[in-house]
């Protein structure tokens, strides 16, 4: 039987795939238009509480607070519904099954992709949020061993994430992105 679906491998049976109704442009853009939804009001309030601040701490605190955002509400999204992505037609089950173009194990129930999703906005969301929050307070002491637990939280993650597909690419010959590269180095972690 041929898959109905774009994901790879291409025998990968997703349970109750429904295709997005939005095409990949209008799901990148209502994605950049949320993020500068959460961006704006971010810098203005930061800004009003801190008219000091640098730009490198303006920055910081900007990433961060994307970062809490994504990890807390969109991975939250994704640890809550991780059993019946296939289906999903909100907006982030819709986006969910973008992303996934770069790694199917997103739309079947994968223990992995099940925990660091669920790790991720469970512990790097809030503490993401909370490292903004010391940002703007300009407390140095916490500031800095928070930013680095997220830091390596974030990258141990990624090393997590490619070191288990390039393993299946590896020593199983599975892969589960897409055959264009960028699908996997631009989108994958």
């Amino acid at each position: 039987m041929t898959p109905t679906h774009p994901y790879y491998p291409r025998g990968v049976e997703i349970a109750n795939y429904i295709p997005n109704d939005h095409g990949t442009l209008v799901l990148v853009l209502i994605f950049a238009a949320g993020c500068a939804a959460i961006l704006l009001p971010t810098y203005l309030l930061i800004t009003n509480s801190r008219p000091q601040i640098s730009t490198g701490d303006l920055r910081t605190a900007l990433w961060f607070t994307l970062c809490g955002c994504i990890h807390l509400f969109f991975e939250g999204y994704y640890a809550w519904n991780f059993h019946h992505m296939g289906s999903r037609m909100s907006l982030f089950g819709q986006l969910w099954k973008e992303y996934a173009l770069s790694d199917s194990r997103y739309l079947v129930p994968d223990s992995f992709m099940f925990s660091m999703e669920a790790i991720t906005a469970l512990f790097w969301g809030p503490l993401s949020f909370w490292l903004v929050s010391l940002i703007v307070q300009d407390n140095e002491a916490l500031r800095y061993p928070v930013q680095i637990i997220v830091s390596l939280g974030q990258l141990y993650g990624d090393v997590l994430y490619y070191g288990t597909a390039g393993f299946a690419m590896v020593f199983q010959s599975t892969e589960y992105s897409r055959p264009e590269r960028w699908c996997f180095w631009g989108t994958g972690a």
